[in-house]
C-alpha cells in the first residue's frame, strides 16, 4: 500500500492578466490601476507581478470606499 500525498499548488504571485481574470476585468483596465497606484505590482525583470495579498488588499480597499459612499 502506497500513501499518496496530494499537493496543490497555489501561485505565489499573478501576472496583470491573471489578475483580470480573477477580477473580472479586461487587462487594460488591470494595467491602469497598476499605473496609478491602486493596485500593488512589482517589477520581475520585464513582468509585473502582483502577489495575492496585493489583490485582496484591492478588494478590501474597494469595498471599504463603497461602504463610505452608501
Amino acid at each position: 500500500m502506497t500513501n499518496t500525498r496530494e499537493t496543490t499548488l497555489r501561485p505565489r504571485w499573478y501576472s496583470p492578466a491573471e489578475v483580470a481574470v480573477l477580477l473580472g476585468f479586461g487587462l487594460s483596465k488591470v494595467k491602469m490601476k497598476i499605473a496609478t497606484g491602486e493596485l500593488r505590482s512589482v517589477k520581475d525583470g520585464k513582468y509585473r507581478r502582483i502577489l495575492p495579498e496585493w489583490v485582496d488588499e484591492y478588494i478590501r480597499e474597494q469595498v471599504a470606499r463603497n461602504e463610505e459612499v452608501a
